[in-house]
């Protein structure tokens, strides 16, 4: 792994900046529904308490930005690199789309539909970035791990309602 230079921290600035526009257009439609919608739901025993959920999507999203960095400094002139960054796009898009889909339409089961394609999507961006960096790739096992998490969260909830 290449050393870390100061021209850029831009790159990586950008990188982060990146994930989180995301992470707002996703929140846009989960916040006015937390109150709501959501907490008329009736969830399992297990479900993580809301305050939770800020602090774990902000790492991971800090996490995704870092990853996307030690991808993109490889160069984009790397077929690889942009294939790798492509998937990243994918599974970012499916990440807002499953808040859309479950909070701002109120579908469950199509956010279990959604939820699934994005895991996959996710296991499809962790292999294509470890193979450019074992870092970026590896850094991405904690947001895996988190969405299977809300994929059986999300699951429960279908059977529940």
């Amino acid at each position: 792994m290449e050393s870390f230079n100061i021209r850029e921290i831009p790159k990586l600035i950008a990188s982060i900046l990146i994930v989180f526009f995301g992470a707002a257009l996703g929140s846009a439609a989960t916040s006015t529904e937390l109150t709501t919608w959501y907490a008329s739901l009736t969830k399992p025993a297990w479900n993580p308490p809301n305050w939770l959920f800020g602090p774990v999507w902000t790492t991971l999203y800090v996490l995704m930005g870092i990853a996307l960095f030690l991808v993109w400094r490889e160069g984009l002139d790397r077929r690889d690199v942009r294939y790798a960054i492509l998937i990243f796009a994918v599974q970012l898009g499916l990440n807002i789309a499953w808040s859309v889909v479950f909070f701002g339409l109120n579908s469950i089961l199509g956010g279990l539909v959604v939820i699934f394609i994005l895991w996959l999507a996710i296991w499809a961006n962790i292999v294509a970035f470890y193979i450019i960096s074992k870092p970026a790739g590896l850094i991405l096992i904690p947001y895996l791990i988190w969405v299977s998490i809300a994929s059986y969260l999300n699951y429960t909830i279908y059977l529940l309602n």
